[in-house]
C-alpha cells in the first residue's frame, strides 16, 4: 500500500508561484511512476506532469515551460513547482502514483486559487 500527503496549495495572484509537495508512504520502492493531476470544477480530472522511476518527465502542453516537476527520493517527496500562474491553472491538485502492478494511488487534493 502507498499513501500520498499534499502540501502547498493556496491563494495567488495572477503571475506569481506556487510549489506543491507530495510526500509518498509505504511501498514507495513499486512505484513506476508519479504524476500531478488537477480537476477544475465541472471538468474532468487532467494529467498536469509526470515523472516516471526512470527519470523522464512530461507536462501538459498548456503548463509547458511555465511548470517543473521534481522528485526528491531521500525523502519520498514529488514537488511541482508552478511559475506564471494564470486564473486558469484554478483547481484542486492531486498527487498520484502507480505501481509496477497498475495499482493507482491518490492524495487527498489541495486547492489552487489563483486571482487575476
Amino acid at each position: 500500500q502507498v499513501q500520498l500527503v499534499e502540501s502547498g496549495g493556496g491563494l495567488v495572484q495572477a503571475g506569481g508561484s506556487l510549489t506543491l509537495a507530495c510526500e509518498g508512504f509505504g511501498r514507495i520502492d513499486r512505484l513506476v511512476q508519479r504524476a500531478w493531476y488537477r480537476q477544475a470544477p465541472g471538468n474532468q480530472r487532467d494529467l498536469v506532469a509526470a515523472h516516471t522511476a526512470g527519470g523522464s518527465t512530461n507536462y501538459a502542453d498548456s503548463v509547458k515551460g511555465r511548470f517543473t516537476i521534481s522528485r526528491d527520493y531521500n525523502i519520498n517527496t514529488l514537488y511541482l513547482q508552478m511559475n506564471s500562474l494564470k486564473s486558469e491553472d484554478t483547481a484542486v491538485y492531486y498527487c498520484n502514483a502507480r505501481d509496477g502492478w497498475g495499482n493507482e494511488y491518490w492524495g487527498q487534493g489541495t486547492q489552487v486559487t489563483v486571482s487575476s
